[in-house]
């Protein structure tokens, strides 16, 4: 059995808990019944009842209604989620950034039109798009943009995190150039 070191703080009847990249959970409750709520991690919320003494306890996780990974059915084809040794990071960022361009714009889809036509920087030229539409269309503006952004990764789930953004960024992108069309 190896060995666990837990870094915790309290504020009132919040506990901090702390791992290696940071705040890792916020936890409310005591001996008997907890509650956590994940911060950095993945899961959902926790809640644990337990006899104090015994080493008996009962944990069940409440899972969240938005998936923090990326859901099957829109990114079929990425690289399955097991852990990765430190070396593997970079080709596992390589491997989403191929099935990004294979699936996403390959030669005469629409997303690959999107690059062809400039859309996407027409729209971010365009001033009417809100804060957070321009930074999420800004990923993909170019194929240079959106590698750059994969390649920045420092975990699995962060690339896996960019991968999903691109993705949501060509469907905003997509939605928002159908409008344009609609309308002009």
């Amino acid at each position: 059995m190896g060995f666990r070191f837990r870094r915790s703080a309290r504020l009132g009847p919040l506990r901090f808990n702390f791992a290696k990249g940071g705040l890792s959970s916020i936890s409310v409750g005591g001996r008997g019944a907890s509650f956590n709520i994940p911060v950095n991690r993945s899961g959902g919320p926790r809640s644990t009842v337990g006899l104090p003494g015994t080493g008996l306890s009962w944990s069940v996780e409440h899972t969240p209604d938005r998936p923090t990974v990326i859901p099957a059915e829109r990114a079929a084809g990425l690289p399955n989620s097991r852990r990765l040794r430190p070396g593997q990071l970079d080709a596992f960022k390589q491997q989403l950034l191929e099935v990004l361009r294979q699936e996403l714009f390959a030669p005469g889809s629409a997303g690959a039109l999107l690059w062809d036509h400039g859309s996407v920087s027409q729209l971010l030229g365009d001033g009417s798009l809100g804060a957070r539409t321009a930074g999420l269309l800004a990923l993909i503006e170019t194929p240079e943009a959106m590698e750059g952004y994969l390649l920045r990764a420092q975990s699995q789930d962060d690339a896996k995190r960019r991968a999903q953004r691109c993705i949501e960024s060509v469907q905003e992108a997509l939605r928002f150039s159908a409008v344009r069309q609609m309308l002009g």
